[in-house]
């Protein structure tokens, strides 16, 4: 059941909870198929064919643009990735997924005591920046990103940080509240 989802030309986040305590909180970022890139590929599919049935080109001049479609073909529809999820479980830990267009998913399961803090990050390089979502894992030397694949804005990012943070203060609550008691 999806609770709350907004979209923009990109991507498609979904929040939806399973249970009905909805003590599981589930969020998905969906890659957008875009009907300017279905275009594309219809007009160079056309353009290839019509190669093809023209007798009066020459067979390099056709071979160069057979090659050259299949490549701009193979650039437009190659996206491996469809689908990025987080899961998270207050009492268990953070399951990470993603989901290729193969139909392969994989799962990247964090324990609860193990993160220290999920964290938003601003990452620059020379020719673009963007937000990340990442956390602070117990034990490791680099960030785990939360999202391997995909960049979403940082919009989609803030309620899956919200929730991440809400679900680790509380486990941090109930520990420290039976080490007191």
């Amino acid at each position: 059941m999806v609770k709350f989802s907004f979209s923009n030309s990109r991507y498609t986040y979904m929040n939806e909870s399973e249970w009905p305590s909805e003590a599981v909180g589930i969020h998905h970022i969906v890659v957008q198929r875009s009907f300017l890139r279905g275009f594309c590929v219809s007009a160079l599919l056309g353009n290839g064919v019509y190669l093809l049935l023209v007798k009066e080109n020459s067979v390099p001049v056709l071979f160069w643009s057979l090659l050259l479609t299949e490549f701009l073909l193979m650039f437009l529809l190659w996206n491996p990735v469809y689908k990025e999820s987080v899961i998270i479980m207050p009492a268990f830990g953070v399951q990470l997924e993603t989901h290729y267009s193969s139909g392969r998913i994989v799962h990247n399961f964090v324990p609860v005591g193990k993160i220290l803090k999920p964290v938003l990050v601003e990452c620059v390089t020379p020719v673009t920046c963007y937000w990340s979502l990442s956390l602070i894992v117990r034990g490791e030397e680099e960030l785990m990103l939360a999202f391997m694949k995909l960049r979403p804005p940082l919009k989609m990012l803030v309620p899956i940080w919200k929730s991440l943070c809400a679900a680790i203060d509380c486990r941090r609550r109930s520990t420290t509240f039976r080490e007191d008691g």
